[in-house]
């Protein structure tokens, strides 16, 4: 992607964009940016440069999502009575734009593991119908588009408990409508769509996405995560017969074979119903989150660019949010990032255009210890990080 550098005009102000991750564990992104703004504010003060620092929590579409887009948009999350992937009642979380046009939704809120991880895994069983509450939520609310972020999931369903929930109903070769789980697909044989809530249509879905398996087959939904939710070799190639059945039934339905889409074996085959039905977009996580937020013509007039996260190693740059960033920054931009550790060699980061990384440990420190100090470390570490331009001719 081609970017023209801003280049600020004689006496116009330095333009600072702070734009990072959570901290995992730590710090939420809207406090983490709300510390580097901190520290780069206070770098500039008497110097005699005027300074505009713009702030914008992000995410990589993953875990903190939902709260990153809460802390750009200024806005409260909401909840609604749902039920975690066993059927037991849960409140879950859920996010809507301050126009009321958008609205989040972290899947696993509802069907995530750690939700499930008190009892015995039961991957057969597992189901994503309590994303459905959320989803009717929004459209109550009158959302006319659906983030849905999809990682972290128990489920190996095909989505087909969310299609449930939405008034879809599975049924079998007698016309008797199916169990929840993954494990039921194999009797499945046909879909009554009559009774789909018809907003489900109409609403724009997008899911974040990071992974292009497929639905079925060796590197697919079950064999490849089904094991990670406690999928015995038995399990998994039951649920991936059951995920190929699906994948029969809606290519009748819809006319499109999910099993050649790439990503649909995302979150156990969440993506599959909803792109072959609803005409769902499965979309780079960090992507999704920058088109949401407007990140590409902020990052495009700033002067510096702050970014961080808990742990800058290599994953950082293969789709994470310090590798959006960069990529969205004019490619003269100075990018700095600031990380709780940095693992990432000095010759890696000149490759992949990345200006200096910093750790804000600040000596020999348990991991406790940091963690209570992250904030004041963070606003220490962009305070010295700004003051290496404090003096610099943009």
């Amino acid at each position: 992607m081609s970017h023209t550098r801003h280049t600020p005009h004689e006496g116009a102000p330095l333009r600072i964009a702070v734009v990072p991750d959570s901290f995992k564990g730590s710090a939420w992104a809207v406090d983490a940016a709300a510390a580097m703004e901190q520290g780069a504010r206070a770098a500039f003060a008497g110097s005699g440069t005027p300074v505009e620092v713009d702030a914008l929590p992000f995410a990589d579409g993953g875990e903190g999502t939902l709260d990153a887009l809460l802390g750009a948009w200024g806005t409260d999350a909401r909840t609604a009575d749902t039920t975690d992937a066993l059927g037991r009642p849960v409140r879950a979380r859920y996010g809507l734009s301050p126009d009321g046009r958008t609205g989040v939704i972290e899947a696993a809120e509802a069907n995530g593991l750690p939700l499930v991880s008190d009892v015995p895994p039961r991957p057969l069983e597992a189901t994503t119908r309590g994303i459905g509450p959320l989803a009717a939520a929004l459209l109550d609310a009158g959302a006319e588009e659906i983030l849905l972020c999809i990682g972290g999931s128990a489920t190996t369903d095909g989505g087909a408990g969310l299609l449930t929930a939405l008034g879809a109903r599975l049924l079998d070769a007698d016309g008797a409508e199916l169990p929840d789980g993954g494990g039921a697909l194999t009797a499945l044989e046909r879909l009554d769509l009559s009774g789909l809530d018809p907003r489900a249509r109409t609403v724009r879905w997008r899911i974040a996405c990071d992974v292009t398996n497929p639905l079925a087959g060796p590197k697919g939904a079950a064999a490849v995560f089904g094991p990670q939710k406690g999928a015995t070799p038995d399990d998994v190639r039951t649920l991936d017969a059951g995920l190929n059945r699906l994948a029969d039934v809606l290519a009748r339905a819809a006319g499109t074979d999910v099993r050649e889409i790439p990503g649909t074996g995302a979150a156990g085959g969440l993506p599959a119903p909803l792109v072959a039905l609803l005409g769902a977009e499965t979309v780079p996580g960090s992507r999704l989150v920058a088109d949401v937020l407007g990140a590409e013509p902020l990052l495009a007039r700033a002067d510096l660019v702050l970014t961080g996260e808990g742990s800058f190693d290599g994953q950082s740059l293969s789709g994470k949010v310090v590798d959006a960033v960069r990529r969205l920054t004019p490619a003269n931009t100075p990018v700095v990032v600031i990380a709780g550790s940095v693992s990432v060699p000095p010759e890696r980061l000149r490759d992949a255009g990345i200006t200096a990384a910093f750790s804000i440990a600040r000596g020999p420190a348990s991991l406790e210890h940091l963690r209570e100090e992250v904030l004041p470390a963070i606003t220490e570490t962009a305070l010295h990080c700004c003051r290496l331009f404090a003096r610099r001719t943009f």
